[in-house]
């Protein structure tokens, strides 16, 4: 077990991305929906203390019941989505599990604890709590899940940016040193940041396009109108707090990941003065020849921002894919950044070291080593240690290897910034027409408002796949290739159960979205008094 990684097999890779990629993507389409909705129903339910109009009750009543079917879903995917982690990745689980383990548990001792135990108050709780500790557990519900989304991020963030860990030859894994540096790393408060802001967009959108229908519909009223206000202002706020977090991911980015932003901008050769594309002929089906280099036809882009946003300096060197192929050039730390081909030396170097250490380590177990011995074992340690930065390029072949697709990068990229900025325009706009016109009779608006929920969705899930797509072939950066990290199955048992979880998750979202119809349609039950 312990010899996994000096024995490959990759022969199951493709269906276990795949399974990952098709687990996460519909775990992603709950959990958002309940981040942003425990906001709204916090709210609403903030109104009905401060003013006793039994109105707000009801109206949160009525988006807690949305709420709770979203979230049932959300923790079914979820669940499976850990499992899989030991049963396809069972190297990946090996190799970093003794710090990918640590949040993933945090997050199930405190936050499924927060969330089990206050959702119960929240939903059964009326009339038999008083009023201010129903409020206090209606928002320690989304407290509980926010907090979960944290030590989830944090585990994702430490793939993307590995720190506060040590590599331990001997046990051939990474083992924490610094629990403070995993669960506080800038990479890792960032991504938590961005992604629950924009998932408050979802839960604001949402909001209104459920409003807006029964403004279409002329029923539900005030309710429709008071939803509006309150989810409008919930998108106006996560919507600016989504592009500034945005903006300090793509600097993070640029500084540990260069080859995910050069792949983002389709930006083959860089260099100072970059310019920020807004668009370009990229094929969306086929990967670039980057290695011609020159840029996209048809590029229509904003001088030297690009630069700005990597350096914070408008003239700035960015890395381009070839740059980063070549190396050569000075990196964020100020180090001169070596070529692909001498960390293919240095990874392999590292992984002949490790081989013969553990041989060593074998060959003398249950036997008194010599001083000599134990001072070239110290000796391979320290050089598998100063090399394991580059460990997992001694299991790169070629060039294209380290390269991601680069058109799902580009597009998913500027499908995420595009519809963004629509969002605080939407929002914008229809928080001056609630507030100062009649939005009853504004059925344009109303209609926006129901056909922005699933561009919503796609906003969302295209900043997973540039985050996802854009670190490959790396399930760890730098360190673990996911041709390195998966199990030794049958690529046949992956693709069945591949199937049966699409077939099992397909029918989740449908059953899903016909509750939610259906709830939808019922609309609000007002209490009498």
């Amino acid at each position: 077990m312990t010899n996994f990684l000096l024995n490959v097999d990759a022969g199951m890779i493709d269906w276990a991305r795949a399974q990952f990629a098709l687990t996460a993507i519909y775990h992603w389409l709950f959990v958002p929906l309940t981040l942003g909705l425990a906001v709204v129903m916090g709210i609403m339910e903030t109104c009905y203390y401060r003013t006793k109009k039994p109105f707000w009750r009801d109206a949160a009543k009525f988006w807690q019941k949305l709420f709770g079917i979203n979230f049932a879903m959300g923790v079914a995917t979820g669940i499976i989505l850990e499992f899989e982690f030991g049963t396809n990745w069972s190297n990946y689980s090996w190799f970093v599990g003794d710090i990918f383990g640590a949040p993933l548990a945090v997050e199930g001792i405190i936050a499924f604890f927060m969330e089990s135990t206050f959702i119960a108050v929240m939903f059964f709780g009326w009339k038999k709590v008083s009023a201010g500790f129903h409020l206090a557990s209606t928002w320690l519900t989304g407290l509980g899940a926010t907090i979960s989304a944290w030590w989830i991020l944090v585990a994702n963030s430490w793939m993307q940016y590995p720190v506060g860990c040590e590599f331990n030859p001997d046990t051939m894994r990474n083992e924490m040193v610094s629990f403070f540096e995993v669960a506080l790393s800038p990479f890792a408060v960032n991504k938590f940041l961005h992604t629950v802001t924009s998932a408050w967009i979802i839960g604001a959108v949402f909001t209104v396009a459920v409003s807006c229908y029964y403004l279409l519909r002329k029923r539900e009223q005030r309710l429709a109108i008071e939803s509006i206000k309150i989810g409008s202002i919930v998108g106006l706020v996560a919507s600016l707090l989504t592009a500034v977090t945005g903006d300090t991911s793509a600097y993070m980015v640029a500084k540990v990941q260069p080859m995910k932003l050069a792949a983002m901008e389709a930006l083959y050769d860089g260099g100072k003065d970059q310019p920020l594309t807004i668009v370009s002929a990229v094929n969306p089906f086929s990967q670039p020849d980057y290695e011609k280099g020159g840029e996209p036809a048809l590029k229509i882009a904003v001088p030297n921002v690009l630069s700005f946003l990597a350096t914070h300096d408008f003239h700035g060197f960015v890395p381009g894919v070839n740059d980063i192929i070549k190396g050569g050039y000075k990196n964020a730390k100020g180090e001169i950044e070596p070529s692909l081909e001498e960390k293919i030396k240095r990874g392999q170097e590292a992984i002949t070291a490790l081989g013969e250490y553990r041989q060593s380590k074998a060959n003398y177990k249950g036997k008194e080593m010599s001083d000599e011995v134990k001072a070239e074992l110290q000796e391979k340690s320290d050089f598998i240690k100063a090399n394991m930065k580059y460990f997992g390029y001694g299991y790169i072949k070629s060039a294209d290897q380290i390269v991601p697709f680069i058109p799902i990068n580009f597009w998913a990229f500027r499908l995420m910034v595009g519809l963004g900025t629509i969002f605080i325009l939407f929002f914008m706009v229809t928080l001056f027409i609630v507030y100062r016109k009649d939005i009853t009779t504004a059925k344009w608006l109303q209609i926006c408002g129901i056909i922005l929920l699933p561009l919503a969705y796609i906003a969302s899930e295209s900043g997973w796949l540039v985050a996802e797509f854009g670190r490959q072939p790396w399930t760890i950066q730098d360190m673990l290739p996911t041709w390195a990290a998966v199990s030794d199955l049958s690529s046949n048992s992956v693709a069945l159960t591949f199937f049966i979880f699409l077939a099992l998750f397909t029918t989740l979202l449908a059953v899903e979205i016909n509750i939610l119809c259906k709830q939808i349609k019922k609309g609000p039950e007002y209490s009498e008094s």
